[in-house]
């Protein structure tokens, strides 16, 4: 089990295939996992790097502070321990927010950016992800953890067609901690990337699917405005987690924005 050590806590991850490299990173909950087919497709051409944000996965989960600036510093962190120079940074949902806020404060560290049904701006949050980021709501959710995976089982279907995302998300529930899983949604839902997104000079692009009810589907329209040139690919009928809902065509709109020079 690969992983590297930081000041700040282990960062483990997961790496597949050969070539330029590319970083994927995983939304709130998540973990590399999620991620398996999309490096296995794109690990014929490319060396695919996915991460376990602290406080998920496989990472460390000792300390005081899960925000998403603590992840851009996560991120810069692994590339520097790994010699990565440069590199596209793929996010799915809290994931793509940290791909876009790398690359807004490390501008020489990031060469391409998608996200993936990402919030631009927290406000964009389901409401039950917005009552998440309450501190007595998520003591609550923690102490009744057998019926939060309970009704995350119920609720799956509306989340992500695959049947196998409700055992995918549960077990990677079950390696949060009460901390990872209340400061990194308080974090995200107070975050504001609009005005910062006017500063990127690199291709992006933003992948939502029609039917999310986790982060507004709408949010391509503010990557737009700020950043008239970036690629927007939609898909009507999807849900969320879009490496499976729309897997095939995914898989090709990704590879295809990443092969342009």
């Amino acid at each position: 089990m690969p992983s590297i050590v930081t000041d700040q806590g282990v960062v483990h991850y997961e790496v597949y295939g050969q070539g330029k490299p590319v970083i994927l990173l995983h939304g709130w909950l998540g973990s590399w996992g999620l991620w398996q087919e999309t490096m296995e497709s794109l690990g014929k051409n490319y060396r695919t790097y996915a991460l376990d944000f602290w406080g998920f996965g496989e990472s460390g989960k000792k300390r005081e502070s899960y925000s998403v600036d603590d992840f851009v510093s996560l991120v810069y962190q692994f590339m520097q321990n790994l010699g990565i120079a440069k590199a596209p940074l793929v996010g799915h949902s809290m994931g793509g927010t940290v791909s876009l806020a790398t690359a807004i404060k490390y501008p020489e560290k990031v060469s391409k950016v998608v996200v993936i049904g990402s919030p631009i701006i927290g406000s964009s949050l389901a409401f039950p992800l917005k009552l998440a980021a309450n501190k007595n709501i998520a003591a609550l959710i923690f102490n009744q953890m057998n019926l939060f995976q309970r009704g995350l089982r119920i609720a799956a279907p509306f989340m992500c067609k695959d049947p196998q995302f409700p055992q995918l998300i549960t077990n990677d529930v079950n390696k949060t901690t009460l901390q990872s899983f209340l400061f990194s949604i308080s974090s995200l839902k107070q975050v504001d990337l609009q005005k910062d997104l006017l500063s990127l000079s690199i291709p992006v692009m933003g992948m939502y699917g029609g039917r999310d009810n986790i982060v507004s589907p709408l949010q391509w329209k503010l990557i737009k405005n700020a950043l008239p040139n970036a690629s927007i690919v939609r898909w009507p009928n999807a849900q969320h987690f879009l490496m499976l809902d729309a897997r095939e065509d995914f898989q090709y709109q990704l590879k295809t924005f990443l092969d342009l020079s």
